[in-house]
């Protein structure tokens, strides 16, 4: 039941529609749209010339058909649907442009009146964009996080850096090592019958990095160039091939070859072949450099994030149903977007996982509510303290975006309209808004 009945109608000539608009309870509205019976006449016959090719009448050629002898034979609501669904679109974004409430959802349809010589009407119910009722955030109390770049931090990133400009050489001397990389054959067994995907040719396996199952490089070290040998193993009970997890396995092995990684020396020369520094201490020293800005940045946005988390915590909103709908569907179209980017379809991703599309949704909604929650506290911050990007920074901004796009400056500002600028203008804003609360958040 709605809150209040609290209605208004517009009429517009140039579409020949009109509105009411019922605000209900739970931040919900329902839009009552109503199309003249002359534009529905215009739909009609849009729909017959659409169709009217695919439609063979008996004495008639295929499309001469009359539209009233086409309405004769299958009933005269044979168009209804497909001027209904061409008239729908234009007259719910006729009505959005008519409407002051600022909705945040898709629409649930309904048509209520669909008649040959009467107004097409149809219902919208759409949620509307919540209040928000502030509480502290100005002055939050979050963790002092402090930035220190620890000797050993340093030399993991010499390791690394190490690592990358190693050389992998032949051992021909010593049998396999821990940490040496070894060409193997091999095939598996389980109760003496090989297995799917048990087998493989010249297959590089580094010795200690797990890849395998337990227990199965292990068995490795000692053996020769040349060694055939049997490799004794259980699958995990937990294992993903659910026909072999538990199962004891014999896999017959045959080293092929045996490769160590052989890695530069750390001092001077090695600074000059992998940076613009003379010596190893001014390498080092960049490092830290770069590992302290890293941290700090990191800082920054774990500052930003938890100042954020406590202004939402604090503030009240009653969230509707159906915009958290819209917002999983936007989630679940990026994720597609993001797979397919990988060259994995979702059906694809869906038969590896297991997941299912309600599942996914599901599991994705506490996070568009967050979504939503953290954007409406932000969007109202920025309201209540007055803050609004100058019109410097917007040409900043629009400036980076031509650079990014690769386009003149001024060609991007044409084609920019004055929705998708005033959008930029309250991103801009709300990231404003993101600094001002964590610039005053008190760190304890």
């Amino acid at each position: 039941m709605p809150l209040f009945h609290f209605t208004y109608r517009i009429k517009e000539e140039i579409s020949r529609m009109s509105l009411q608009v019922e605000k209900m309870e739970k931040n919900m509205a329902k839009l009552t749209i109503e199309v003249s019976a002359e534009e529905l006449e215009k739909a009609i016959q849009g729909a017959y010339l659409k169709n009217k090719n695919k439609i063979t009448l008996p004495g008639f050629r295929k499309g001469k058909a009359p539209r009233k002898m086409i309405e004769k034979m299958y009933g005269t609501g044979v168009f209804l649907e497909d001027a209904a669904n061409a008239l729908i679109p234009t007259a719910y974004s006729d009505a959005l442009q008519e409407c002051d409430l600022e909705i945040v959802s898709q629409p649930e349809i309904d048509v209520t009146q669909l008649e040959a010589g009467k107004p097409f009407i149809f219902t919208a119910e759409v949620a509307v964009k919540p209040e928000v009722t502030l509480g502290e955030y100005k002055g939050v109390e979050i963790k002092k996080i402090e930035v220190e770049v620890t000797e050993e931090e340093i030399e993991a990133e010499l390791k690394k850096e190490q690592e990358n400009n190693s050389r992998t050489i032949v051992v021909e001397d010593r049998a396999v090592e821990s940490g040496d990389i070894a060409t193997i054959d091999f095939e598996g067994f389980v109760d003496g019958t090989p297995f799917e995907g048990g087998k493989g040719t010249d297959y590089p396996l580094t010795i200690g990095s797990n890849t395998f199952i337990p227990g199965f490089e292990d068995q490795l070290i000692g053996a020769n160039t040349g060694d055939k040998l049997d490799v004794n193993v259980t699958f995990p009970e937990e294992y993903q091939a659910k026909d072999l997890a538990g199962k004891a396995a014999v896999f017959k092995c045959e080293i092929k070859k045996i490769e160590k990684k052989e890695l530069p020396e750390l001092d001077d020369e090695f600074a000059k072949d992998v940076s613009e520094f003379d010596t190893l201490d001014e390498y080092k020293a960049d490092i830290k450099k770069n590992l302290t800005e890293k941290k700090e940045a990191d800082a920054k946005r774990q500052k930003e994030d938890e100042a954020v988390d406590k202004a939402v915590e604090n503030a009240s909103m009653e969230i509707p149903e159906a915009m958290i709908k819209t917002q999983v569907n936007q989630m679940v179209d990026d994720f597609s977007r993001r797979m397919q980017a990988q060259g994995l379809s979702m059906e694809q991703y869906f038969q590896f996982t297991g997941m299912t599309i309600d599942k996914l949704m599901e599991e994705m909604k506490p996070q568009a509510l967050k979504r939503i929650q953290t954007r409406l506290v932000l969007e109202k911050i920025a309201e209540v303290e007055n803050i609004q990007p100058s019109e410097e920074r917007v040409e900043e901004e629009i400036g980076k975006m031509a650079e990014m796009y690769k386009m003149e400056k001024d060609k991007l500002r044409e084609l920019i309209g004055d929705i998708e600028l005033e959008q930029m203008k309250k991103d801009m804003a709300v990231q404003d808004a993101v600094t001002y609360i964590a610039d005053a958040a008190k760190e304890v």
